[in-house]
Order: structure tokens, then sequence, then C-alpha cells
């Protein structure tokens, strides 16, 4: 969500003059996949991790416009809500030490960055949904002084003519209400994994992301609460995709996994184009070489599996998959673990033959992502070649070893696999992830969200992985 735009109110003519743009470099992008345009060769790995500032009394800071500017690292930018900031990592080639390199970067930028909250009583927090956040909190008051935040509040408000946005998850316990503007998406902080990927293979790589997204939400759940309410394992997954409007049917939800595996990776820019209303028509100047309104809209899509345009040091476009349905946190090892677990188990599956997704059909690879997210661990999903059985136990007798067969003939060291690996083996071994043990605290502990981040931040900050903590 984070390119800026110059203005927040526009025209019919704006909107006309961009869907011009949009359809011209979509062509242009159609024309590149023909003639082979793209950087190809070397996949390389990078992050966006989301956090929360929280106070003294572990409820939302809205402080990160001073935090920013204390910290000055392009590393770190703004989120939609003042509580919130996004952390990047700098690319790195997979192969050899490429996690711990990317851990390193992550645990310095994130010291140095806690160490300037602090100066002003604040602390950062990884966590999926802050169990403290309270609907007040998610106010426009709160909201980052971009003007693409302001902008995209106010067409989402027009797309559904004025009407709240309405929520109901039924998890454990019920929750439903109505909420008038876009920053219930604030609460759903996330840790986005990039793959780069050559285009010819694209098109398998992202239908893996969509066949191990059950296996990633399960294993990474972090966010049980809201309000109060226990919900779902994953309680981001049914708040986002309820907190972004549905206009003109299943195809074009802003906020989904998708209705079925593509052919190749044209197939979701193609769609963008015809299905997807214009939320940003933010004319800019500039080379259409650079697709500037493709990747504009595309930014406006949050499949939880996205494509996305970028271009190296030589101006040629590469490809990469945003795997989005991981949740921030527990911890910096947690969420390295957690790409080294997706990256090599996509690698294995985009590789494979028969094809995976010929081998699972499309609805139940859907229906597995939404029982993990509702039922972490403990789901039962159905899985290749019609089997069908415990989620956890698929990961420990054959997820894990498909991770680390794609992580070998990446060239990752045999060390680096073993280490991060390890923390989810040890991590679905005990069954403790981050849903679970905020869930075994307050059955000890009682249903006290502002005990329950304090207990959370203090075990966060020993930096042990979360299989590790005690309740």
């Amino acid at each position: 969500m984070g390119q800026e735009i110059a203005d927040s109110h526009f025209q019919a003519a704006d909107f006309d003059a961009f869907r011009q743009r949009l359809r011209r470099e979509t062509l242009l992008l159609k024309q590149w996949f023909e003639d082979g345009f793209f950087s190809v060769g070397e996949h390389f790995i990078g992050f966006e991790l989301e956090a929360w500032l929280v106070d003294e009394q572990a409820h939302p800071a809205p402080i990160n416009q001073s935090v920013l500017e204390r910290l000055n690292d392009p590393l770190v930018v703004p989120e939609l809500a003042r509580f919130n900031l996004e952390f990047n990592g700098t690319p790195q080639r997979l192969t050899g030490a490429a996690l711990s390199r990317l851990a390193e970067e992550l645990e310095r930028t994130w010291k140095r960055c806690n160490q300037l909250a602090g100066e002003s009583n604040a602390r950062l927090a990884m966590i999926g949904i802050l169990p403290t956040v309270a609907e007040s909190d998610l106010n426009p008051g709160n909201m980052s002084s971009m003007l693409r935040y302001l902008a995209l509040d106010e067409q989402l408000n027009l797309l559904r003519g004025g009407s709240p946005v309405q929520i109901d998850i039924s998890g454990r316990d019920r929750l439903h209400f109505s909420h008038k503007d876009v920053m219930l998406e604030s609460a759903t902080t996330s840790f986005q994994i990039h793959l780069k990927v050559d285009p010819d293979q694209a098109g398998r790589f992202y239908n893996a992301a969509k066949l191990v997204s059950a296996a990633m939400v399960a294993v990474s759940a972090n966010s049980p609460y809201l309000f109060g309410a226990e919900l779902w394992e994953e309680t981001r997954i049914p708040l986002f995709e309820q907190a972004v409007p549905v206009i003109g049917g299943e195809r074009a939800k802003r906020v989904t996994l998708g209705t079925r595996y593509i052919e190749e990776i044209f197939d979701c820019f193609a769609t963008n184009l015809e299905c997807y209303p214009v939320l940003l028509p933010q004319l800019m100047d500039g080379s259409e070489e650079q697709l500037p309104h493709l990747r504009l809209h595309n930014g406006t899509i949050w499949r939880w599996n996205r494509p996305l345009i970028g271009f190296d040091r030589q101006g040629r476009p590469h490809i990469r998959i945003e795997h989005r349905v991981v949740p921030a946190g527990p911890t910096v090892a947690d969420a390295i673990a957690n790409a080294a677990f997706f990256v090599g188990l996509v690698h294995t599956l985009a590789n494979q033959s028969p094809v995976p997704e010929k081998r699972l059909p499309y609805p139940l690879a859907r229906e597995n992502f939404y029982q993990a997210a509702r039922h972490g661990l403990e789901a039962d999903i159905h899985w290749l070649d019609g089997r069908r059985g415990g989620l956890r136990e698929l990961i420990q007798q054959e997820c894990l070893g498909l991770a680390k067969t794609g992580l070998d003939n990446l060239g990752i060291d045999p060390q680096e696999s073993q280490h991060w690996l390890g923390i989810i083996a040890e991590r679905v071994s005990s069954g403790q992830n981050g849903a679970s043990w905020q869930r075994a605290w307050v059955r000890r502990h009682g249903l006290d969200m502002a005990g329950l981040t304090e207990s959370y931040l203090e075990r966060q900050e020993t930096l042990r992985p979360v299989h590790e903590w005690t309740v």
C-alpha cells in the first residue's frame, strides 16, 4: 500500500485517462512476456514486515512520524496507521547464508528503531493483530499523513455507496460490528515474503504459492483475538477480506486467494484490467516503460499471493511473487524461518512433474486455506492425489522434507537449512505457534489483553522463537 500519490481527489476524466494508460501498459507487459524481455537467472528473496508501536500501557501509540524522522532509514517507512511501521529487507540472492543475512539486517534495524521508540516511552510489537487494539483506535485521526491512504479511504467508501463495512467473524466467539473507514486494514499486520522468479516459471510458482498457503498460514498463525473475542487462529484473514468491499462478484474480490490456478502469470494482470475498478487514478509523468499505472493499480489489489513487477539496476523488468498470508512475528527468528519454509517448499513444488496443481483441484486448495486459517495446525486438509489428513502431520512427514530439497537445490548452505527449518520443525512438533501461545496464556491468566501483550513483548524481546516460550 506504500506508493505515494500527488493528489487525493479525482474527477471522472482522471479515471478515463488512467484506464487508457493502464490498458496500454498492460499490452506492453504482454509484449514483454512474448519477447522474453525480463531479467532471468537468479532467485532473490526479500520481505516487508509490518509492526506496531505500543505505549507503556501496551496500547497502540500513534507516533510513527517522529520515530521515522529520527531513524532516517530508507528500510523503514510509514504504514496506513500512525501506530504502524513497515520494515524492509535488502533483497538477497538465494544461495549460501542468504537467510541469515536477512535476519541479521532485520535484527539491527529493529533494535535501533526500538531504541528510538523507547525515547518516546513506546516499544515495537511484532504480532498479527495487537490484542489491545480497540475499534476506537481505528479512526481517521490515526491515519498516516500520506495522500494515498486518504484517497483509498475515499474511493473505497464510494465503491460501497457510503455504507459502513460489515464485519462478521465466527470462531470460538462471534464478533459482528460495522466500521466506516479503511483503518480496519491497519489491524492486520503481516510478514510479506517476496520471491523473484523467472517469467517462464512464474505461473508455476504462483500456483505453488497458492497450494502452500494453507500450510503457511497454519504454521505461522499469530492473530487469535480481535477486540477481546477469540476467533480464528489467523483472524487477519477474514478481517482483511471483509474490510474491503466486493464490487462485481467473486472474481473482483480485492483481498482474495483467487478463483483458480493460472496458466501464466500475465493472466493476473489481464484480470486486473478486466475485473477491478480503478481506485487511485493518479496520472503520472515519466516513461510508460516503467509501467507506473499498472503497478499502482496492482498495488490496490491485495491477493494473498500477488505478482509484482519490479526493475533491476539495468532497468530490466523482473517478476516477484509476494506471499501475504503470514502474520508478523512472533520474533525475527520465527519470521525468517517462515520465509525459509515458504521458499523451499514452493521451489520444490513449482519444479515437480507431474505438476502439483493437476493433483489437487483448486476448490480443495482454497478450502484448505480457510480451514487452516480457522483451525491452524489442527486443521484437516486435502492434499495431492486425493489424500486427506491432519495438516500438522503433513508438514512433519512431507512438507519439511520438500522444503529442505528446495533450499538445497537453490544452493542454500546445509547448516542454514537445518537451522531455519529446524525452527519450523520444533514449532510444529510442540504445536506452539503465536496463536496457540496467546490462547494458552489466556487460559492460564484470564482474558487480560494488556497483560497478554506485556507477556508477549517480554518473550519477544528475548529473541527466542515462539516454540520455546512459556506461559
